[in-house]
């Protein structure tokens, strides 16, 4: 194809990755509950560093995001879970 007054040819769009809808896991089912005590349901949604992983990555929806949220904070403070972990400081 030739470039004709200097504008570029078009392009016939890629689709580069299939993005799959991701679904809140305390709404599917309903025997997982938030609990602060639980640390092991937990720490699926801390990265490696401590931080706690946006809804966006985990599928969270809102309510259940806040819940969770709260929930971390709380084992975190009667040190049920680390800040940080030891790498991570």
């Amino acid at each position: 194809m030739a470039i004709a007054n200097g504008d570029r040819p078009a392009r016939q769009p890629q689709k580069k990755f299939f993005h799959r809808k991701k679904f809140c896991r305390f709404c599917t089912d309903s025997n997982v509950k938030i609990d602060y005590k639980n640390p092991a349901i937990l720490g699926s949604f801390v990265t490696e560093r401590g931080k706690i992983m946006p809804r966006r990555i985990t599928g969270n929806c809102a309510s259940h995001q806040r819940e969770l949220t709260v929930a971390i904070k709380r084992a975190r403070t009667i040190a049920i879970m680390p800040f940080v972990t030891a790498e991570g400081r």
